[in-house]
């Protein structure tokens, strides 16, 4: 009786060693997969590390649809991803590996000791347990003549074959940390169409403030403030005012909308509501006091509570006839116009929109054009706002993939 024939386990390659690659390598190596990661750094999950910094973020509380909404219009596409690892999947994987979480008083969730380091060493342990085999200094350069996978080592360039390969390298916003989409021109010499990588939670700058306010108040934080873009409902938060513009939680919240509007018209008028918390008719009638020998910024202050930052940004951009006349005043406390004109630099956005489109994958994540070629993570083109959201998506992603290439493995057994 012939005995049958054993085959070796598959091997994949994982290019980029963030959490969509780790995520897709435990998956892998989990199920017996032979998992090779590379990575440019001399270390994986820099960039994971450095958005642990002061408080590791990692997911958000919030009810489903809220949640969904996050993702704007590629809502549906990151359904499907969180459908097989949403937050609550995500929380339970980390305590999984011994970290501890808890709900901050805005819905955000973090590890118990708000720290990203203890949970990577964790995972890492975890990889090495299953096998996962880590190779870093080693920078992806597109593919031989014979579809091998170029790499740039210390030693030289190397060619790996593998059955699978996985994309996982980032959008284009973080090039220190080996987020620089070099992968773009990879895939578009390739057939790959690429949408335009585009700066996300992300500054803006205005089309030049006074030297008054840029060399005094840049760096000053506008809190409990609201802006409103259109339409749309204000948002409450704060901002800081920067030496070109404004930048900070409440603009990053703003951004895709702020700069789709910028993109169509050239730049984007927003309603800055220094005093959200104050009815326009009580500021009016605050307003309207007489004020007798005071000074107009002794009144504002002491009816309105207007100074420092708030005061100095009211006089750039309210008109100037609206100091003579309390009900135009009190206006514009509720409505100054914030024209922006252009978004930061890509390299200083904490994330990216664009990349590969939704629609040039599978179900599985895999490019249609290039079967056993995979894409996860950043480098797809979708966009959230930060407050876990980011990270959630892209571990979802990653264990997408991870899933996706074991049925492509199989698939071709079979």
């Amino acid at each position: 009786m012939t005995e049958p024939t054993s085959h070796p386990a598959p091997r994949v390659a994982i290019i980029g060693g963030g959490p969509s690659g780790l995520m897709a390598a435990e998956v892998l190596a989990s199920a017996g997969v032979r998992v090779d990661l590379y990575d440019a750094m001399p270390s994986v999950g820099r960039k994971f590390l450095l958005a642990g910094v002061g408080g590791m973020n990692i997911t958000h509380s919030e009810a489903k649809e809220a949640f969904l909404a996050r993702y704007g219009q590629r809502r549906a596409e990151i359904a499907r991803l969180l459908a097989g690892f949403d937050a609550d999947a995500l929380r339970a994987w980390i305590h999984e590996l011994g970290i501890d979480t808890f709900v901050g008083s805005s819905g955000r969730v973090f590890p118990a000791d708000m720290k990203a380091a203890p949970l990577l060493r964790a995972w890492l342990k975890r990889m090495r347990e299953l096998g996962v085999q880590l190779h870093t200094r080693q920078r992806w350069l597109g593919w031989t003549a014979d579809g091998a996978l170029r790499l740039a080592t210390t030693e030289g360039e190397i060619a790996v074959s593998a059955d699978a390969t996985l994309l996982a390298l980032g959008g284009g916003s973080w090039p220190r940390l080996g987020s620089d989409a070099a992968w773009v021109e990879l895939l578009q010499a390739r057939g790959i169409a690429i949408a335009p990588l585009q700066a996300s939670n992300c500054g803006f700058e205005v089309a030049g403030w006074s030297p008054l306010l840029r060399d005094k108040f840049a760096g000053a934080p506008l809190k409990n403030v609201s802006l409103r873009l259109d339409d749309e409902a204000p948002r409450q938060g704060e901002f800081v005012l920067t030496a070109n513009g404004v930048e900070g939680s409440l603009v990053y919240a703003l951004s895709a909308p702020i700069r789709e509007r910028i993109n169509r018209h050239g730049s984007a008028t927003l309603q800055l509501d220094l005093l959200p918390q104050s009815p326009l008719g009580k500021l009016q009638a605050a307003l309207s006091k007489p004020r007798g020998s005071q000074s107009l910024a002794k009144h504002l202050h002491r009816q309105a509570g207007i100074d420092g930052v708030k005061a100095a940004l009211l006089r750039e951009l309210a008109p100037a006839e609206c100091f003579n006349d309390p009900a135009r005043l009190a206006a514009a406390l509720k409505a100054l116009p914030l024209t922006l004109v252009r978004a930061r630099p890509l390299e200083e956005a904490i994330s990216t929109a664009g990349g590969v489109p939704f629609e040039a994958l599978d179900a599985r994540l895999m490019l249609k054009q290039l079967p056993g070629l995979f894409c996860a993570g950043e480098m797809l083109d979708w966009e959230a706002p930060t407050g876990g959201y980011l990270l959630t998506a892209c571990f979802a992603s990653g264990r997408t993939a991870g899933l996706g290439i074991l049925e492509w493995l199989q698939n071709r057994v079979d």
